[in-house]
């Protein structure tokens, strides 16, 4: 849900101290040739693009000014990015920059970008543009970014809506309360391992029926209510928008391929050599330590970060019922298991651990293949039951 990074986001807040709307103009504007207008780019197959874009338009149709307010910008290259974004502690900004420019963007990825002209008094689009002012000064343009919360789609959303003198009505969609979890799958159809990365760390809030204003975090969401929304005032009801253009029609888009394997494919495998490793257990009266290590090691190494997301400022990742099975726990046992430690109290915990989770699958969807992990890691309990 964002613009190119780095050096261009650079170069856009310098524009933007050039292109934004002047507030001490305000009073010489001329508002009946003013347009203002949403704007809604498709994904594009950038993992970070994959959920869409938002952005607001300012229109002068007799000056020609002619630019975007994106809050779609960041520095990748900012120090501790990745960690930063995992604890909910990233900055956005925003910018500006010229129409041209933005369209050029997207029609390089293949993405389209819909307008939508809003159906605005002369009275709301000053209200509007003295908020875009506000928002652009350098103590505002910063925010704390919020994938579900407060990103690049609810920002121009709550732009428009706090500044219209009247009251929003959406038609309502009959039955059609999507959770988090299935909003964002819908998005990442393509990507199983972008699945599967969001559904680990997402937990149990994610589940959770959302309401229409929520599910406005998606900028495709949101094109859609404003298409079906009314201004309702003294009586008498305008549709929010006025008019929808096409500005950068969709592309060809290039996919690139994931990896080969699939995450469920990848847990059979497991499975697979699990048995395997069960039968020559079996079969040489034995059992393999450094298996019991390996795993051991890959469900704690996966579970610090699990652990590491309770202390997330993201909302649905606090409690996440998959740290029952992924935590760092193993860890601290793996040198008992390859000392052979006699009545360890490893394969006990293990045991609870994964009857804990099984159970808590009425209450949380769980990542793709997180049951065959589980049933592999009953093998192991299995294996030592019957030799203990």
């Amino acid at each position: 849900m964002t613009f190119k990074t780095s050096i261009t986001a650079f170069i856009l807040l310098i524009i933007s101290g050039i292109m934004s709307v002047s507030a001490q103009n305000e009073p010489t504007l001329d508002l009946d040739s003013i347009d203002i207008s949403l704007l809604t780019c498709s994904p594009h197959e950038e993992i970070y693009s994959l959920y869409g874009h938002s952005a607001l338009r300012y229109h002068d149709l007799r000056t020609g000014e002619d630019v975007v307010f994106n809050w779609g910008l960041f520095n990748f290259k900012a120090p501790h990015f990745v960690a930063r974004f995992v604890f909910g502690l990233t900055d956005y900004e925003l910018g500006t920059t010229p129409l041209p420019y933005f369209c050029n963007y997207y029609r390089k990825w293949g993405s389209s970008v819909t307008e939508q002209k809003l159906n605005l008094t002369p009275e709301e689009k000053k209200a509007v543009i003295q908020a875009l002012n506000k928002h652009l000064m350098p103590e505002n343009r910063v925010y704390r970014y919020n994938f579900f919360y407060d990103n690049c789609s609810t920002r121009p959303r709550d732009i428009i809506l706090k500044n219209i003198s009247g009251k929003i009505e959406y038609q309502l969609r009959e039955d059609f309360f999507p959770t988090y979890r299935e909003m964002v799958h819908e998005c990442v159809r393509n990507h199983p391992w972008a699945k599967f990365g969001n559904d680990i760390l997402l937990g149990i809030k994610a589940d959770q029926p959302t309401t229409h204003e929520q599910q406005e975090f998606l900028p495709q969401h949101l094109m859609y209510d404003f298409d079906h929304a009314q201004i309702y005032k003294n009586g008498e009801y305008r549709p929010l928008v006025s008019g929808r253009d096409m500005l950068v029609p969709p592309g060809v888009q290039i996919i690139e391929e994931d990896f080969p394997l699939s995450p469920i494919v990848t847990f059979l495998i497991l499975l697979v050599i699990s048995v395997c490793v069960l039968i020559q257990e079996w079969r040489r009266h034995k059992t393999y330590k450094y298996w019991d290590a390996l795993l051991m090691l890959l469900q704690g190494l996966a579970g610090c970060v699990l652990f590491a997301m309770l202390f997330s400022e993201h909302p649905t990742t606090s409690t996440n019922l998959q740290i029952l099975l992924l935590n760092p726990l193993p860890l601290f046992f793996i040198p008992a298991i390859l000392k052979r430690k006699q009545h360890t109290w490893w394969w006990t915990i293990l045991l609870t651990m994964i009857v804990l989770f099984f159970i808590g699958g009425f209450f949380q969807v769980y990542a793709e293949g997180m049951y065959i992990l589980a049933l592999c890691l009953l093998i192991r309990f299995w294996s030592h039951y019957k030799n203990a």
